[in-house]
């Protein structure tokens, strides 16, 4: 609207502006006024400027984004709101069209209750005042009204005349009163079409919209079926195995190709045909069933092979809302759609594979019947191996703990083959797990697995312990050790001791010394002996659980062959409680020779690292070892001999200073005596402890004089070190060994029989003489049952030669030979009856 002109004032073409236009002139009095009026008036001719100023683009950077979206949906409702009201109009105006071509009377109940009102207006204008009326008329329209005739009651009424009146006479009068509808044609659906404009006005114009015969719907329908049928009914070519064969071989080379198309192009550009590797993944739903298991299982190994060679060298997070709105550049776009695209296809594949195990241990057969159950297993080996795989080829990437915890249960499979594929691939995680980030996530499952099965799992998995890699851990120190080294200065050292400008140089030098700390690849001392400490915590503490709770369980042998490797690495704290559970079970006689020598190896080297402190003295320990000695022999028990020279360097070699003579000649008279009936390896590492023996203690040679010395006679049968009188014996086996068939089982006896010498003749030679016994005893294994060294081949004298074979023939005997040899030989069939009856007849 126009704004308001003030009072008095008029439109420019009023009489006030008649008469400025007629006089030519204004006058002064009137000039503010006149100006008003011009003003209003110009105001009302012109349009209302549009004051709403268009924000601008600096503007729009400013408005926040929850005022924008409020923006877009405030749009987005009206614009809905002005659908919904143009679908009701027309929704109303069809029902108008429908409702003229029908001509669908009204019901009476309905018309009742439109007019009511109306009928009660002119019933109360028609009804007469009572006051006129006579006394004696009025007490018979009262007594009327108490009858309620028919005459007195409203026609258009459903309610009943009479309460003792049935309800089904009302329910008919209620069916009565509904008009009848005449048997009328289906309505027809109307298309409105653009409206034409006319001198009249608007004309609607409507098309009806055809209607499809059904009846020829159907018969088409009826008539495709029966082809389709019929088309069914034809049976398919009956193939001969032969051409099966040959049709199979084309499906599958086919498939081949295809295979090696996806992973060639994936290879050659990851990041354009990253998507590529989802169409190779959909190959592991192979459906033909004559190819099915070995598509499925090409696709999985060429899977397996493609991420190992794509997967970068570290580990992909996602990205936060922040990172997703920031714009990039397109080289780091493209960088991050192929990051997400590998690992949401790293994710599916490993969830392939993991439905395929759980399918094969479930003994599931899929509704598809595409893949027997006894092809299950070969694809559930195939998915073990390309787990196994990735877990040591990509230990830096996502989903690796999620490998681990497929992994570790099937190492106490009930198969085999699984079982010793996924030992082997976590024994190789630890040789080649530097830092032990790996190795920890292992160790933690591994330890889970035990003891949620109740110690009731095969020794193999607490034997893949073994092979860690942990030499050093961190050990108790004193507080100045543990205390942080100060790396840089304070702020008050600063102030103190460098000028404004030192502090300024010092602080760029500090800044740029923490970023090269950062950017350096390689990790800390210190983190990595953190890591391994708190790996060897889980795995004594899986190792002391089963001494304590199940020492009557076959995991007690790799228990006690784990303390035996990393007992010198355990907290001093338990070494006295340690000591007294080992020496409980060697004296309980329950264990096997073996796992009696993992006891005494882990005792002896408990003792010889941090328990030197202890005042103990293991006499037991070492009476034990000199009973089990001859257990060993050349059968099944040679194997063990490793462990009987580790413990003897350990308890003899080392502990040198606690060794009385008595014991060390016992033993080596003992250790002689075995050398006699084990295998040349065993012979040979037995010796050469022996070697290390007279060397080591003094008067050991009193065993290569024949005089006794001293009095007693030698019990060789007593299993008491100290008192067998050993000082009274000679070493007779050197003089059986000297003659023993494997040539270094002999220099090591003469080597001995002489005395040990470090020089002279008797001396062995440097490869020999520089080699512990254990290095020996694995050199010269005799495990494919052959000579090592091998026996050198002697070449055999040559031998006269006679170049005329027949001259020891003689002529006639020479010529009945080649008669024989001319003539055709035929050959008959045998009759065994035939021949036992001449046979019985003569």
């Amino acid at each position: 609207m126009p704004a308001a002109c003030p009072s008095g004032a008029g439109p420019p073409g009023g009489a006030v502006g008649a008469a400025a236009r007629a006089g030519g002139a204004r006058p002064a009095s009137g000039q503010r006024f006149r100006r008003r009026s011009s003003a209003c008036g110009a105001a009302a001719m012109k349009p209302r400027k549009n004051t709403k100023r268009v924000p601008s683009f600096r503007k729009l950077l400013r408005t926040s984004k929850i005022k924008l979206d409020n923006k877009l949906k405030n749009k987005q409702y009206k614009q809905q709101s002005a659908a919904k009201k143009y679908r009701k109009e027309q929704k109303k105006l069809r029902q108008a069209v429908r409702d003229a071509v029908c001509k669908k009377p009204f019901p009476l109940e309905d018309y009742k209750k439109k007019h009511a009102e109306k009928q009660e207006e002119e019933e109360e204008d028609e009804a007469l005042p009572l006051d006129m009326m006579d006394e004696d008329d009025l007490k018979l329209m009262e007594d009327l009204a108490r009858k309620a005739s028919f005459l007195t009651r409203d026609i258009s009424s459903n309610e009943p005349v009479h309460i003792k009146k049935r309800k089904r006479d009302s329910v008919i009068e209620k069916y009565e009163k509904i008009p009848r509808r005449i048997n009328a044609e289906p309505e027809k659906e109307l298309i409105h079409l653009l409206p034409i404009k006319d001198k009249g006005g608007i004309i609607p114009q409507t098309m009806e919209k055809p209607v499809p015969d059904v009846a020829e719907d159907e018969e088409e329908d009826m008539e495709e079926m029966e082809v389709a049928e019929e088309l069914n009914e034809e049976p398919p070519p009956v193939l001969t195995p032969e051409e099966m064969a040959a049709q199979r071989k084309v499906k599958l080379q086919e498939r081949k190709m295809h295979i090696a198309a996806l992973a060639s192009a994936i290879l050659s550009d990851p990041e354009n045909n990253i998507k590529k590797l989802k169409e190779l993944r959909a190959m592991l739903m192979e459906q033909d069933p004559n190819v099915a298991v070995i598509v499925r299982k090409l696709v999985m190994v060429s899977l397996m092979e493609v991420f190992k060679d794509i997967a970068p060298s570290y580990k992909i997070r996602p990205l936060t809302e922040a990172e997703k709105a920031t714009k990039v550049k397109k080289e780091t776009q493209k960088l991050r759609e192929f990051e997400e695209g590998l690992v949401s296809q790293y994710k599916f594949y490993l969830e392939n594979l993991e439905q395929t195990i759980k399918d094969w241990k479930q003994r599931k057969l899929k509704k598809s019947n595409v893949v027997s159950l006894k092809a299950y297993k070969g694809l559930a080996e195939i998915a073990v191996k390309c787990l196994c795989e990735l877990l040591v080829a990509l230990p830096h990437f996502n989903f690796h703990n999620n490998i681990i915890v497929l992994i570790v249960p099937l190492m106490n499979d009930a198969s085999k083959t699984i079982s010793e594929l996924c030992c082997e691939a976590v024994k190789k995680l630890f040789k080649q797990d530097k830092l032990g980030f790996a190795s920890l996530g292992v160790v933690k499952v591994v330890s889970g697995l035990v003891k949620g099965r109740n110690y009731n799992v095969r020794p193999e998995v607490l034997k893949v312990f073994l092979h860690l890699r942990i030499k050093e851990v961190e050990l108790k120190k004193d507080s100045e050790d543990i205390a942080p080294k100060k790396k840089f200065m304070t702020f008050k050292e600063k102030r103190k001791h460098l000028s404004r400008m030192q502090r300024k140089w010092k602080k760029a030098e500090e800044k740029l010394e923490r970023e090269l700390l950062e950017a350096e690849a390689s990790e800390s001392k210190e983190k990595k002996l953190k890591l391994h400490t708190e790996t060897l915590n889980i795995v004594f503490l899986t190792y002391f659980r089963i001494l304590k709770r199940a020492q009557k369980s076959p995991l007690l042998p790799a228990v006690l062959e784990g303390l035996a490797k990393f007992a010198h690495l355990i907290n001093v704290e338990f070494f006295d409680d340690l000591l007294i559970v080992l020496h409980s079970l060697i004296s309980s006689d329950d264990l096997s020779y073996r796992e009696s020598l993992h006891c005494i190896l882990s005792a002896f080297q408990i003792l010889s690292g941090q328990g030197d402190v202890l005042n103990i003295d293991p006499m037991k320990f070492y009476t034990h070892l000199y009973k089990t000695l001859f257990s060993l022999h050349a059968g099944g028990t040679n194997d063990d001999i490793g462990i009987v020279l580790q413990c003897l360097d350990v308890m003899l070699a080392k502990r040198r200073k606690q060794v009385s003579q008595q014991r060390a000649l016992a033993f080596m008279k003992r250790l002689s005596t075995l050398a006699l009936h084990v295998l040349p390896h065993s012979s040979i590492g037995i010796l050469a402890t022996n070697r290390i023996l007279m060397q080591t203690f003094p008067k050991m040679d009193l065993l290569l004089d024949n005089e006794s010395q001293g009095s007693g006679v030698y019990l060789p049968e007593l299993d008491e070190p100290e008192h067998c009188n050993a000082q009274n014996t000679a070493l007779w086996e050197l003089h059986l060994l000297q003659r023993h068939y494997h040539p270094t089982v002999q220099k090591f006896a003469a080597h001995l029989a002489v005395g040990a010498p470090a020089e002279g003749s008797g001396a062995l030679s440097l490869d020999l003489s520089r080699r512990p016994a254990t290095e020996l005893f694995e050199a010269y294994n005799m495990k494919g049952m052959t000579f090592n060294p091998p026996v050198p081949s002697v070449t055999p004298r040559r031998k006269d030669t006679f170049s005329h074979v027949d001259s020891f023939l003689n002529q006639e005997l020479t010529e009945q030979l080649q008669q024989h040899m001319s003539k055709t030989v035929s050959h008959k069939t045998l009759d065994f009856a035939r021949h036992l009856q001449e046979s019985s007849l003569s």
